[in-house]
């Protein structure tokens, strides 16, 4: 704070903000109170200004407000001692104030002219500092962010969130302001406005092809920037920035809108907190109104002690109502005491649950109905369960170890009326048994040596393997080995695509859903990033299950196992919520092939007739003991009476709760449509989208803003867990940076991977030592399509003296499946391929290519590779002299621009195309003089790195540009996402 003073303002403590002439705030000849502020064990310091007698009279009232029944003694001490005397002695409410010298040990206060006074308490009251400071609003570059409020709104589970974010530019220039929300991914942004000086711009949600050409129009004259990205496991990022003029206040409003679930008996309302400074307002608020009643509440936070929370944190609830409050002052928002950076960084969750006296609850408001069912105390239905287990290569190391462990812990859970197996795939499919075995204890330890003794190897079958466990399950039953009343799951683990056997995933796809014929529900668990996931996600939806991905991450074990206790407990099967014939419209999903413990089934509709004077809906499954139905009547004048109360929060909620699940729901069923189906389920989407203002894979906000601004128009779109279907505009148009990045990713030499850094001005650089041969993987983006690999080749023999064969890239391929491109390059010609048609050029050629999108530019020893605006990579070729005994001709590989490739994008260089933070510490001297080895903390890794050198080629293909760099150690492991060998791929293509 002491080193900040001559640059922060600070309002005298409890003392009105101005005092007009006789009291003047701020700099300037009056001067300002500026906080000097030491801590110790018993006395508080603190600077304050005196201008006029007026100021001198505010701060004795401040005194006498804090300390009138004290007794205590201050003493007020000026430069010099005739001063002091001049201000006499105060004498206020009970507390003798008296006038004295400045100790030398206190003497380095700063003035500016005015009087100075120091106050120093000089006794220990109670350890209660005798003056207290305002803490003080932090401007950074000129920019305070003084207010910043989340608002949620809860009725019936439907979650309506209002993020305003307001600040002024204290600079005499103009600045850029930026605004960042992370919001769930199930959420749907609905609203965003910008208002500068009293002046609101608002976003409005159009048409993704609508949107698309104005964005295109903004792209032509370099005025655009992309506003949402996935971030991290549940969220996306939501990111604008405008330029404020000096002294201009602005205000960020987002809205979003989400329907919460109900997961392991919980609603869950998740909230990312970071406003990276010190907030003099800041608030987090949520109003909960729940028909049915709250039976709990509960709020957490990640990044702060429960001490801490409590004091700033108020929750209650009662009947129907609950309400949470986090209001932290500025000193709590402090990481320390004296700090000046904000500790409010991580997660805040609230959790609440609604009592259950009856089984179902329906409500009705304006025509709209939504129905909830959650029974309680009903006994489990005995499943039988397939485990069907990734074990290729690729699972090598800490992601075997993980999947074990899981397994292990499942183990534990099962019942003992439950049946399993395991099968295990890589090249081949083997089985732990024959057939399902009963989860007897003698059973469950012998599955407990199988899973520990699981090894990985070989390459990936997934048709084989799935059909092999379908196949048992389907054979179980007919056979009458399980349960009668029992329920059959299959678990799939996979970290990759099937390259073996039957690879088509369409066909794959088309295997599996005759295999099951709609009987039981798969479960695809896509474990890290290298893999089709939006291919395990359509197989499960259709048949009846979901996809899930497993981030590579120290907690993946947990992930697993956590996916496991949703579907460990079926409490009905085959569920059917019925209502009375023609009585209701646009129904959403009412038929479940099973429900678990602590989840909610919800279906919504409209009536078809509003003045109907009874609602009666029905539900029917199959428990583990008998057929159940759960009858739900409500009296249409009750729900009127009922109806007033419930504008507590907002009264259209369950029309657009309605709209939310309906819209989910289509997007669903479109992933597994063609033709004309699909077609409609477009129509029917975009329609509902545009109607009720949300953002979704077929629309997109536009945001406009001032004039003044050189990104005058931007896009919100709806990030996606896999590639958007080709009819439709890829999300990938918009979704990363604005500008292409101003330095490369590459790979060059032995193979030199380099990755350059510029927010830090900086590179870090890593080799991989591998077999000629061998294929790595460079980048694989699932969204847009696009792969690149490189196969290794060595020298024509080791040189004398080197201790290791160098190792270059001999051969690339890079692809577009989307597009159906693919590019083979090696040292002595170019292959292009567009379907079956194929075409070959020399290095010698200079020609471009463009077709669909695609243009490739080859120019002697230098070749541009373009897919569209935003995705540009550069081939450099090496060539030796034909006669050179050791070196071949080699491949560089450049990407020089990839801010159109998703946030999903992967690979040995493409993981670092998402942002990444390093820090360097303690360096010193290394084995080598010349290169100084460090402390390097990435990715929560501590590594020892070494500082080097390694080249640029693009411009100067012989001498290069030389390139500073920290050097990774081992084959980048730490650095790398998982380990080298996970990058191996079978083939080029």
């Amino acid at each position: 704070m002491a080193g900040a003073r001559d640059e922060q303002r600070q309002h005298l403590p409890g003392g009105p903000q101005s005092q007009g002439e006789d009291c003047p705030e701020g700099g300037g000849e009056n001067g300002s109170a500026s906080s000097g502020r030491r801590t110790g064990s018993d006395l508080g310091f603190y600077t304050i200004s005196l201008a006029t007698a007026a100021c001198k009279q505010m701060i004795e009232l401040r005194m006498q407000s804090d300390h009138q029944n004290s007794g205590g003694q201050l003493k007020v001490a000026t430069k010099d001692a005739a001063q002091a005397s001049d201000m006499g002695d105060w004498e206020t409410g009970g507390a003798t104030y008296q006038a004295g010298a400045l100790e030398p040990t206190k003497g380095s206060l700063k003035g500016r002219g005015q009087e100075e006074v120091l106050v120093s308490g000089c006794l220990r009251l109670a350890g209660h500092h005798l003056l207290n400071t305002v803490p003080l609003p932090q401007v950074v570059d000129g920019i305070e962010v003084y207010g910043t409020k989340v608002h949620c709104k809860v009725t019936s589970r439907f979650a309506h969130n209002v993020v305003t974010t307001r600040a002024v530019n204290h600079a005499d220039t103009a600045k850029e302001v930026s605004f960042n929300v992370e919001l769930p991914k199930t959420a749907f942004i609905t609203n965003f406005t910008l208002t500068i000086d009293g002046v609101t711009y608002p976003g409005n949600v159009k048409e993704k092809e609508v949107a698309k050409k104005q964005y295109e129009k903004a792209v032509s004259q370099g005025k655009t920037a992309g506003l949402v990205k996935a971030s991290g496991r549940k969220l996306e990022k939501f990111t604008v920035s405008v330029n404020v003029a000096a002294g201009s206040k602005v205000t960020f409003e987002l809205t979003y809108e989400e329907l919460l679930k109900r997961h392991k008996g919980k609603y869950e309302m998740y909230l990312k907190v970071q406003p990276k400074q010190l907030v003099k307002h800041f608030e987090i608020t949520a109003d909960i109104f729940e028909p049915q009643g709250i039976s709990t509440l509960d709020a957490e936070a990640s990044f702060i002690t429960n001490d801490l929370l409590s004091s700033a944190l108020t929750k209650s609830f009662s009947g129907k109502k609950g309400h949470v409050s986090f209001k932290p002052s500025l000193d709590q928002q402090r990481s320390c005491p004296t700090c000046t950076d904000s500790l409010l960084k991580g997660d805040f969750i609230i959790t609440y649950d609604v009592n259950r006296e009856s089984p179902a609850n329906v409500q009705i408001v304006n025509g709209y109905f939504v129905h909830f069912f959650a029974p309680q105390g009903l006994p489990v239905v005995p499943k039988n369960v397939v485990f069907v287990i990734d074990v290729s290569g690729s699972m090598h190391g800490r992601k075997m170890e993980q999947t074990k462990d899981a397994l292990l812990k499942i183990l534990e859970d099962v019942k003992e009326d439950d049946y399993l197996n395991f099968i295990l795939f890589s090249g081949g499919v083997t089985t732990w048994k024959d057939t399902l075995v009963q989860a007897t204890p003698e059973n469950i330890q012998e599955a407990r040596k199988f899973v520990m003794n699981i090894r990985d190897q070989g390459m990936t079958n997934i048709n084989d393997a799935l059909l092999k466990g379908i196949s048992m399950l389907n054979k179980a039953r007919e056979e009458y080995r399980v349960l009668e009343r029992s329920t059959s799951i299959v678990i799939m683990l996979t970290d990759g695509d099937a390259n073996v056997g039957e690879s088509r995933p369409e066909k794959i796809q088309e295997n599996v859903r005759n295999a099951i014929g709609g009987k039981f529900p798969l479960y695809n668990l896509g474990f890290g990033n290298n893999l089709n996931y939006n291919f395990l996600e359509r197989m499960a939806l259709e048949n009846h299950g979901l996809a899930r991905r497993i981030y590579e991450d120290s907690d993946a074990n947990v992930q697993l196992q956590g996916f496991y206790e949703e579907v460990a407990n079926p409490l009905l099967t085959d569920v059917e919520v019925e209502y009375p014939e023609n009585a209701i419209l646009d129904l959403t999903q009412n038929s479940y092939q099973h429900f678990y413990d602590g989840s909610e089934i919800v279906v919504a509709g409209r009536l078809a007739d509003e003045d109907m004077n009874s609602f009666k809906a029905d539900v029917k499954g199959h428990g583990a003991i008998n057929d159940l139905t759960f009858t739900e009547e409500l009296d249409m004048k009750e729900v009127e009476k009922a109806l007033k109360e419930r504008d507590y929060i907002f009264g259209n909620y369950i029309e657009r709760l309605w709209a939310y699940l309906t819209i989910e729901q289509l997007l669903e069923k479109r992933k597994n449509a063609h033709g004309e189906e699909k077609e409609n389920l477009t129509a029917q989407t975009l329609d509902l989208s545009l109607k009720y203002h949300f953002v979704t894979p077929l629309t997109s906000m536009v945001v406009t803003k001032p004039e003044d601004n050189e990104n005058k128009t931007a896009i919100a779109d709806k990030p996606g867990e896999g590639p958007v279907d080709a009819e439709v505009i890829p999300s990938m148009a918009y979704l990363t940076n604005s500008q292409p990045p101003q330095t490369p990713y590459y790979v060059d030499g032995d193979p030199h991977f380099i990755i350059q850094v510029p927010e830090k001005d900086d590179a870090i650089c890593f080799n991989i030592d591998e077999e000629p041969g061998t294929v790595l993987r460079l980048i694989q983006d699932p969204v847009t399509g696009l792969t690149v690999n490189g196969q290794i080749i060595g020298e024509k023999r080791s040189s004398l003296d080197s201790q290791t064969r160098k190792t270059y890239f001999g051969k690339l391929g890079i692809a577009n499946a989307q597009m159906d491109f693919q590019i083979e390059v090696t040292p002595e010609r170019i292959t292009l391929w567009h379907g079956a048609a194929q075409s070959t050029f020399s290095w010698l050629d200079t020609v471009t290519v463009t077709q669909d999108g695609l243009s490739v530019t080859i120019d002697r020893k230098n070749m541009v590779v373009s897919f569209g605006d935003g995705v540009t990579f550069v081939v450099v070729l090496h060539q030796v002299w034909k006669k050179q005994p050791i070196h071949h001709d080699f491949l560089g590989f450049y990407v020089v621009d990839s801010h159109r490739m998703s946030a999903q994008t992967h690979g040995l260089l493409g993981q670092f195309f998402h942002p990444f933070d390093f820090k360097v510490s303690d360096v010193h001297p290394g084995s080598d003089p010349t290169k100084p080895d460090a402390t390097m903390v990435v990715k929560n890794h501590r590594l020892t790195v070494t500082r080097g050198s390694q080249k640029d080629y693009r411009k100067d293909v012989s001498a290069g540009t030389k390139v500073a760099c920290w050097f990774v150690h081992n084959n980048g492991q730490g650095l790398i996402d998982g380990v080298h060998s996970d990058y191996i791929v079978p083939s080029l293509f």
